[in-house]
């Protein structure tokens, strides 16, 4: 049971309902807990301020590109006055807006196979793959799988999309009808290099032939994201 002195700390009265619903345990190890993500676009952003709002304590925000008009339709961080702002330093000022003491670190980097050694991934509980780019994501997969003490969830394709109700979760080498686990999987086999252990990827098998996307799908996609770890932390 619960004995809410968290609760009366002014501190955490922001978290009164979840702390409420999960219990000061599960709590403090949300807030102890240190997460990675890349990616601050549809799905990152999402998943990002699910993370914040529901308790984690630090989170990393990577992300190279800067907010543009054609991300207004989709994206948490983009309004009117974060265009052409760096996408992780205006994630990161938004979501200290909405808990100035979760440790919030804005990383204006992409991660590629050169760069991979300056995010230090064995720093972290749990890493986030919201990234687009397939090289940079399978050597994100890599890595990731190949560092102990580190958990992966990794979104798969959310374009084209335009079904939440479809949207699902499963181990990587069970992702059926999505695109873009399937030329991973491709790379991977013909590389001679599958990832060192499983994971689990939010995905959605819809088969849709046009171009773009849209808030309810990536937004799913996100809190989806978010939901895993939050799930695994309560669950330990």
């Amino acid at each position: 049971m619960t004995s809410f002195s968290l609760i009366m700390n002014n501190e955490y009265l922001p978290y009164e309902r979840t702390i409420q619903l999960i219990g000061e345990a599960a709590f403090e190890r949300l807030q102890a807990t240190r997460v990675i993500l890349f990616g601050a676009g549809g799905v990152g952003g999402w998943c990002a301020e699910a993370l914040v709002r529901t308790g984690i304590g630090h989170l990393t925000i990577v992300d190279f590109d800067e907010v543009a008009p054609s991300n207004l339709n989709r994206q948490i961080v983009a309004t009117q006055d974060t265009l052409g702002k760096p996408k992780s330093e205006a994630l990161a000022a938004r979501l200290s807006s909405i808990y100035p003491k979760a440790e919030i670190v804005a990383l204006q980097a992409r991660y590629t196979a050169e760069t991979a050694a300056m995010f230090q991934l064995q720093t972290y509980d749990y890493v986030i793959d919201a990234i687009d780019q397939v090289e940079d994501k399978m050597h994100l997969i890599w890595q990731a799988t190949e560092t102990e003490g580190v958990t992966l969830f990794s979104s798969m394709g959310a374009g084209r999309k335009m079904d939440p109700q479809q949207i699902r979760v499963a181990e990587f080498g069970k992702v059926e009808g999505c695109p873009l686990a399937r030329a991973l999987r491709t790379r991977m086999r013909k590389a001679g290099h599958w990832p060192k252990r499983k994971f689990r990827c939010v995905y959605s098998p819809e088969l849709s032939g046009e171009r773009g996307t849209i808030a309810p799908v990536v937004g799913t996609f996100g809190m989806m994201l978010a939901g895993l770890v939050i799930r695994d932390l309560i669950d330990s």
